[in-house]
């Protein structure tokens, strides 16, 4: 007999979370092991309950979809994740694949894609909402001035900002500008991730 897939799903809509549930219980081959609302509540549930694939929401209070992913797969790395959302216009979709995540889906998605999709990242394979994909790819591939690809190049190396303005010729404040400008273009919460990020997009 085929061991069911062990799913968690984190979705702070408690009827949206329930319909998932419900979609899932009714399908053969899966197990419900837990159901969270709070992003800051996946990474404990996973570890209690060890699921195979975690169906999370990107947006969610406590902690996102992508921090909560982020956290999962670091800690849980045999769990695959599947972020969910309801815009696929975001631009979030480069953030959560350096967050570890193994599929990006449409929440309006049908049952039969999610269903799918659930299978074919438990396969090994990555999926994600062709829509969402578009949008990507339509989007600038290097969002970033030449300007504040330097300044992040420089922050790699662990010069201080000070240091920076003095070996670019701008003032603290305005390289201080440039960070923050790169970090909303890469979605990263800080400027430690944004290098991250920067550096695992190939930018410098």
């Amino acid at each position: 007999m085929e061991v069911p897939l062990r799913i968690l799903i984190a979705e702070d809509v408690a009827i949206v979370g329930e319909a998932f549930e419900a979609l899932l219980t009714t399908e053969a081959g899966y197990e419900i092991v837990a159901r969270v609302e709070h992003g800051d509540e996946v990474l404990k549930a996973g570890r209690l309950y060890r699921p195979d694939i975690a169906l999370l929401d990107i947006d969610m209070p406590g902690a996102s979809g992508i921090e909560a992913c982020a956290e999962l797969t670091q800690a849980l790395p045999d769990c695959k994740v599947i972020l969910l959302t309801a815009l696929p216009g975001s631009g979030h979709l480069p953030r959560a694949m350096d967050a570890g995540a193994s599929g990006y889906l449409l929440k309006s998605t049908t049952a039969k894609q999610l269903i799918g999709g659930i299978r074919a990242v438990a396969d090994g394979h990555t999926v994600i909402d062709p829509g969402i994909a578009a949008s990507a790819m339509r989007s600038d591939a290097t969002p970033l001035t030449d300007r504040e690809i330097d300044i992040l190049r420089l922050v790699d190396q662990e010069i201080p900002t000070a240091t920076i303005a003095e070996e670019l010729f701008l003032s603290p404040g305005t390289v201080r500008n440039y960070l923050s400008n790169a970090m909303s273009k890469l979605n990263a919460a800080t400027r430690t991730e944004a290098v991250k990020i920067a550096r695992r997009r190939g930018l410098f």
